[in-house]
């Protein structure tokens, strides 16, 4: 079995020197801005830069690079770098202070840990972008075997070997469980060396063969693969395991956001970032009511009922970017939508008309992040086509969401791309994490660079 543990190890290192550089270079272009720095002797400059290193080693210790992992998503290496800088900053403070290091430092060492935090964040993602590179042209690559043909097997396949962030490349795929077993023990029969079988294993039977799946289970072991065991899509109860005490049940849907502690983390942030950009949209609002009202005549905002948390209705704000008329309730925005003004399809391709919803956030009925409102027509509508529609309401609707910015924004003028979207909503549901939240929200920014071609 060929082994990549060395390669990986080699992968983290190199990533974990490589944000040591960074860390001194950031102190060698900030530390002349501390007090009294022309004065310091040598030994206190040593001081800081030796507690500074230490600071890193520790924080690394606890939150280093994961990088090296195969399936590691955006958002995760999100929240470990911010962890990262956070503990590394404030145990560089802590060591400073312990060590009655008199100079004042405490601002100077949030904004370098700022600093830190954006310039490491880009390197990540470069970092990643070169692994996944090399991967792509096979090296730091695991090899794996298949055994079943169950759909569940071949989803799973197309996850691993679509991505080349992960490295997997197949090495041996078997229709069934009776055509592996039986190659084995022609081999041992003839006496011909083993096949390999890679370093990992996917077996996809029912669950009742369960000689089976101990006989190829043992098997793996001793040839010191990784055994995994999926599920046949028949027999998958689509269902999360949760527990009541002690009892194992299962549930269709189950949110992180159900948890006490997520909700308020959530609703802190929604608050807080709220507050920030209503003081920038009225720094705006002299600007945009005047565009508005020259290009159209009508109300500056406008105000439309739409499907919220649990079913109910709200009034959802926005800078209005139509001509009034009578179709606004019950018609999408289409690309070449004769209702619009062009002021008005800036803001929808900036995402300035959204900005009013931040009052929305403010109120409780929305969040800044979660499934997109619907009107009520669309509700009525998609609700009696599609079986999952209503499970999106189990949080609050957002002024953007994981659906926008992973490809269905937009007019859905098909089912499928309905379908898409409400799989998308369900997903954020299931998986939601503050880390995720920030996640979207930078994919969203980057829309006001980089024009999304559904924001119209």
């Amino acid at each position: 079995m060929r082994n990549n543990n060395q390669t990986n190890r080699l992968i983290k290192w190199a990533v974990i020197v490589f944000d040591f550089a960074i860390l001194w270079c950031i102190l060698w272009i900030a530390i002349d801005s501390f007090p009294a720095y022309e004065r310091w002797d040598e030994e206190k400059s040593i001081s800081l830069w030796l507690l500074c290193t230490i600071s890193l080693v520790l924080a690394e210790a606890r939150f280093g690079s994961i990088l090296h992992l195969r399936q590691v998503g955006a958002s995760e290496i999100l929240k470990r770098t911010t962890m990262l800088v956070a503990a590394y900053t404030l145990l560089a403070y802590v060591l400073l202070r312990a060590a009655h290091f008199m100079a004042r430092i405490g601002w100077r060492f949030v904004i370098i840990g700022i600093g830190l935090l954006v310039v490491l964040l880009l390197v990540r993602f470069v970092e990643r972008w070169v692994l996944k590179r090399l991967r792509s042209l096979g090296y730091n690559t695991r090899q794996i075997t298949l055994v079943g043909s169950d759909a569940s097997l071949q989803k799973l396949s197309n996850k691993l070997i679509g991505n080349p962030t992960y490295g997997y490349k197949i090495c041996y795929h078997y229709e069934n469980a009776e055509e592996f077993l039986n190659d084995y023990e022609k081999q041992n029969e003839k006496g011909k060396e083993e096949k390999k079988l890679g370093d990992e294993l996917y077996l996809c039977v029912p669950r009742s063969e369960q000689q089976v799946i101990s006989s190829i289970s043992q098997l793996c072991d001793s040839r010191m693969v990784k055994f995994y065991y999926v599920p046949p899509a028949r027999e998958s109860l689509n269902m999360q395991s949760v527990f009541i005490d002690e009892i194992e049940v299962f549930a269709s849907y189950v949110s992180p956001l159900e948890e006490p502690l997520n909700r308020l983390t959530k609703r802190v942030f929604d608050v807080v970032v709220s507050i920030v950009a209503l003081a920038f949209t009225s720094l705006l609002l002299p600007v945009v009511a005047i565009a508005i009202k020259v290009q159209s005549p009508g109300p500056l905002l406008f105000r439309q009922r739409r499907t919220g948390m649990d079913g109910k209705d709200f009034w959802c704000l926005k800078f209005r970017s139509m001509h009034v008329n009578a179709d606004s309730d019950r018609v999408q925005a289409t690309k070449d939508d004769p209702r619009k003004f062009p002021f008005g399809n800036f803001m929808r391709k900036t995402n300035i008309d959204e900005l009013p919803q931040f009052w929305n956030v403010l109120c409780g009925d929305m969040s800044i992040v979660g499934p997109r409102p619907h009107m009520l027509a669309h509700t009525k509508q998609y609700a009696a086509l599609i079986g999952k529609y209503m499970v999106r309401h189990f949080v609050k609707p957002g002024i953007t969401g994981w659906a926008q910015v992973t490809g269905f924004r937009g007019e859905t003028s098909e089912l499928w791309q309905m379908e898409g979207r409400v799989e998308h909503d369900i997903y954020y549901i299931q998986h939601w994490s503050i880390w995720l939240d920030l996640r979207i929200i930078w994919m969203t920014a980057k829309t006001i660079f980089k024009t999304d071609k559904n924001a119209y």
